[in-house]
């Protein structure tokens, strides 16, 4: 990563200041890794392609990660993210079993409206975080990460088949589409001159299937990965380039790799599977209780209610909080201290913000530290230096809400 990507000058970046959140995952070896449908299209735009979760993705194009990271700000850019774990479940009691694995009130989702929700396993711990659709379609549309593919897909097959056997009504298929993101101010406007849906009726959180661009059958989701308002559209396998490039055609548009949507995430506050959430996290722990449904936490029939409802009603021992701080910036593994210089906490991400020209981070610490505003110290190349517990997301979100 650090040898991949260069931060734009205007900042005064050096070169390992980049989102190394994601440095455990990235690679420059391209050796039996999956390619999306993109892949020939991402090197004709000079795509410098590294290895992310299984898959080669590009982490930046021609533009500096600093100038793609401002340009999805101000305007909108695009994103291929089919990598991701797109899948359908069907059948009569789909609701049932999808509850059975999730912390979220699936039931009562509205036609095409989603939520994100965790799986979780008995101990309480969050196996990975997806967005769950309740399409008008009579499926359930499903996105999780590309890291957790194959134990994602296990367990929900595994939870298919136990239901089978039982005699409900419920199947799951692999949804064989491109997903691209495009996310941004003007990413709707973008949009709109190739749908003829009216896009002012697609609130944040909502789907809809249309064509777009020419392409029948897409899926449009109102949702994102950078705290900007902004579109993921599933479509096609055949017709991801020719979607991608009359997209591009819109001088609003860019092209952005990992890096970008790596330090926009972490802006926004959202986590990242693997750094800032795991199997050794629970939702509370994770600031995540807002995705208990409040019927689910009632009747505490999701994996590790027992562990998971009572934190919510009391203390738990550590929560992940934000942290901003000027000087070097914190990384993944940067110890956190308390003002005595007792070591409290450890930083999951850490990135310079391009917006706010600090240093941002999340991480966790004893709830006694967590409340926005509490002086701590982190330490950073074996220097400790003052770091402050600050409310996220960092960088307010633009999300797309009906007034």
């Amino acid at each position: 990563m650090q040898r991949a990507v260069r931060m734009g000058a205007s900042l005064g970046f050096r070169l390992q200041a980049l989102p190394l959140a994601l440095g455990r995952s990235f690679s420059c070896s391209q050796d039996v890794l999956h390619r999306t449908p993109l892949y020939d299209f991402h090197l004709a735009h000079g795509g410098k392609m590294v290895a992310f979760a299984g898959w080669s993705l590009p982490v930046q194009y021609r533009d500096s990660h600093v100038e793609s990271h401002m340009h999805t700000r101000r305007h909108c850019s695009l994103f291929d993210v089919s990598h991701m774990l797109q899948t359908k479940i069907f059948g009569c009691d789909r609701v049932k079993l999808l509850e059975s694995l999730v912390v979220g009130d699936i039931a009562e989702l509205r036609p095409n409206q989603g939520t994100l929700s965790l799986f979780t396993n008995e101990a309480g711990g969050i196996l990975d975080d997806l967005i769950v659709t309740n399409t008008s379609e009579g499926h359930l549309y499903v996105v999780s990460n590309a890291g957790c593919w194959d134990k994602d897909l296990a367990l929900m097959q595994d939870k298919v088949k136990e239901f089978q056997n039982r005699g409900s009504d419920v199947g799951l298929e692999v949804i064989d589409n491109a997903l691209l993101a495009l996310q941004g101010p003007t990413a709707a406007q973008v949009l709109q001159a190739g749908v003829a849906d009216d896009l002012r009726k697609l609130p944040f959180m909502t789907s809809a299937v249309m064509e777009v661009f020419g392409v029948s059958g897409c899926r449009v989701t109102r949702c994102g990965y950078t705290g900007e308002d902004g579109v993921e559209i599933s479509v096609p396998t055949s017709e991801a380039v020719h979607l991608a490039t009359a997209l591009l055609e819109n001088p609003e548009v860019k092209l952005a790799g990992l890096a970008a949507r790596d330090s926009l995430r972490l802006e926004a506050g959202l986590c990242l599977y693997g750094n800032d959430i795991d199997e050794h996290t629970t939702p509370v722990e994770g600031s995540l209780g807002w995705t208990l449904g409040k019927r689910r936490r009632a009747i505490m029939d999701f994996p590790g209610a027992k562990v998971i409802v009572p934190q919510l009603k009391g203390e738990v021992q550590r929560r992940r909080v934000g942290l901003i701080c000027e000087g070097a910036p914190m990384r993944a593994h940067s110890p956190i201290l308390s003002m005595e210089g007792t070591m409290i906490g450890t930083v999951t991400s850490g990135c310079p913000s391009p917006c706010l020209k600090k240093n941002v981070a999340m991480g966790y610490v004893p709830s006694k530290y967590s409340r926005p505003g509490t002086q701590l110290l982190v330490e950073v190349r074996k220097k400790q230096q003052m770091t402050m517990v600050s409310k996220m997301p960092f960088v307010p979100t633009n999300y797309y809400t009906l007034k």
